[in-house]
């Protein structure tokens, strides 16, 4: 029973640390910003809203898996890596960053597996964006939906490259990380015991 629960514990840890707490911080995952490059900038991004050329292009990317999607166009690249920065950001909350100004992209919503499209809407909002750290720059690695149209507030810290914060990052226990901490160490008491 005491081995299970230290096995849970550490899976609980685990699950955790996937995600950093605060944006431009290493990145876990070395391949998010080429996700969120093929996910949401494609080369051959649609111009128009006609859900005939969505559904094509959208097969040709293999995306039928996903029922809600958003694209932005390619040649914006700069403008939305720029959300990650001090002058394009704000801190939203854990490792997401809000763009201080709005973005026009288009969401196409499709029949899960199939391609069906069942919608393609132009929308304009502020760009809600994680960003870590890759090659020693902060990127956005996941593209974050903003279904309540959330603004960035002006008392929230900019989003900041690591080497223009003139300090070293922080360090922060997370508080289900501190938790399979200490189940750990409570079940090697224990297992003293046993």
């Amino acid at each position: 029973m005491t081995a299970y629960t230290v096995v849970a514990c550490l899976l609980v840890a685990q699950l955790t640390s996937a995600r950093n707490d605060a944006p431009c911080q290493r990145s876990k995952w070395n391949n998010g910003y080429d996700t969120f490059i093929r996910r949401h900038l494609p080369p051959g991004t649609p111009t128009s809203l006609d859900q005939n050329q969505w559904e094509k292009f959208i097969k040709g990317l293999g995306g039928c898996n996903r029922p809600t999607q958003s694209f932005l166009q390619p040649s914006e690249l700069q403008k939305v890596k720029s959300v990650c920065s001090r002058g394009g950001g704000k801190v939203l909350k854990d490792n997401l960053c809000i763009s201080k100004q709005p973005f026009t992209f288009v969401t196409v919503r499709s029949e899960q597996g199939t391609c069906g499209i069942r919608s393609v809407r132009e929308e304009t909002k502020h760009l809600i964006l994680a960003c870590e750290v890759l090659e020693n720059q902060c990127v956005p690695v996941h593209f974050e939906g903003n279904p309540t149209d959330k603004k960035p507030s002006n008392n929230a810290r900019d989003c900041s490259d690591p080497q223009s914060r003139g300090h070293a990052p922080t360090f922060t226990i997370a508080p289900l990380w501190l938790f399979g901490v200490v189940c750990i160490f409570n079940g090697l008491w224990i297992l003293n015991f046993i």
